[in-house]
């Protein structure tokens, strides 16, 4: 994939307009998990290291293009300056001469965090305006914020015809993976799609089948599947509805000689609880009041032979319902299977979206996988096929 990197970049002296994603989840006004602004650190520094006034760009929740005060990026700059070892300045706006005074004040190397783009109506609406106002605080532009790369937003998009546009490093990280995933990956190439509703990644499966040689299908979505070949679900969770869907689904998966793998047992229980009593069955053997809640074992083995086989993983969405164990034991031993293959080096595993991440965690195998994604929606439509705006306008300026 073509885009321009930053080691490619003259940014001694440069004003450099960073977009970063600091969307964290914070509480009582304090930062409770520090990941995304670890993430954004290698590039910070190094811009620092290059001479770079670097000017931090980010959004924080939905303010709707208005200032509400609780949706501030004020309480980001003192844990950024703590892990920085380094002083972050803030500017009360994105735009506008408070903020390029700011900016002008700067030493070479230092570090200003701007007010929440979202405080501004253009910014979602990718205002030509804004955008303008905006460039005009920077010499350069580098977008190190892959999961905001969906949205066609000034600070995503609009900046990077403005100004020399540059992928940040955990941008460069995130593209070079997935690339080596889908674009142009090692085959044979596998894909795991698990999660509970076929609805909600239709467009996902109807993509892979044209583009992978095998295909598991897990979690709910796995029950439509197995309905629409005949199969009694008992009490599942099924999109019924959707049972044609997937049939087509299965058919296109044949037109392209991609490989599908759906459960060949399955664990159930009357109740999803933790604890409670499980059983391994066999399709068609589930009761009128049980629930599919797992992929069996047989399943697993299956998919570890198929991984065994496989160059290339792609993995989202879980199993089963792994946040209730024993409901957990599928996604945990796929995931362990991959880890070891991994490891190994003998499979490039790639793998994204939230219920994937926090999956993978509870499984411990997430520092094994080649690469994992925490960008959740720009992670999905990557995979769907679909162009990402604040990539393409990358890819326009290499």
């Amino acid at each position: 994939m073509t885009f321009r990197r930053l080691e490619t970049a003259n940014a001694n002296g440069a004003r450099a307009l960073v977009r970063v994603d600091f969307n964290v989840p914070m509480q009582d006004g304090k930062v409770t998990d520090d990941t995304r602004l670890r993430a954004a650190l290698p590039t910070v520094e190094m811009l620092r290291g290059q001479g770079a006034k670097v000017v931090l760009l980010a959004h924080f929740d939905r303010p709707k293009g208005k200032r509400v005060p609780e949706m501030s990026l004020r309480p980001i700059v003192e844990p950024l300056s703590a892990l920085l070892g380094a002083p972050v300045a803030f500017a009360d706006d994105c735009v506008g001469a408070a903020a390029k005074a700011a900016i002008d004040a700067l030493p070479a190397g230092g570090v200003i965090l701007l007010e929440n783009t979202r405080f501004h109506a253009g910014e979602e609406k990718n205002d030509p305006g804004l955008a303008k106002e905006m460039a005009a605080l920077g010499d350069m532009y580098v977008n190190d914020a892959f999961s905001a790369a969906h949205r066609a937003h000034v600070s995503t998009e609009a900046l990077a015809h403005l100004l020399p546009a540059y992928a940040g490093k955990q941008m460069e990280q995130e593209l070079d993976a997935l690339e080596a995933a889908l674009g142009s990956p090692k085959r044979p190439v596998l894909g795991i799609v698990g999660g509970s509703k076929v609805s909600s990644k239709i467009d996902l499966l109807k993509n892979l089948v044209t583009k992978l040689d095998k295909l598991a299908i897990g979690g709910g979505m796995a029950n439509t599947f197995l309905y629409a070949q005949g199969y009694d679900v008992g009490a599942s969770y099924c999109e019924k509805d959707l049972a044609e869907t997937a049939r087509e689904i299965v058919r296109l998966a044949g037109q392209n000689n991609c490989k599908l793998f759906l459960p060949i047992d399955i664990i159930v229980a009357e109740r999803l609880a933790p604890g409670a009593p499980a059983r391994v069955r066999g399709l068609g053997e589930v009761d009128e009041d049980e629930r599919i809640l797992d992929a069996g074992p047989e399943t697993v083995h299956r998919l570890g032979r198929a991984m065994a086989n496989s160059a290339t993983l792609i993995w989202n969405g879980p199993l089963g319902v792994f946040e209730v164990p024993p409901f957990d034991k599928g996604t945990v031993g796929a995931a362990h299977l991959a880890a070891v293959h991994a490891r190994a080096g003998k499979l490039i595993a790639v793998a994204g979206g939230g219920d994937t991440v926090a999956a993978l965690n509870h499984a411990g195998v997430v520092d094994d996988f080649t690469f994992v994604s925490t960008a959740g929606g720009a992670f999905l439509e990557w995979m769907e096929g679909k162009p990402l705006p604040g990539v393409e306008a990358l890819k326009r300026s290499a």
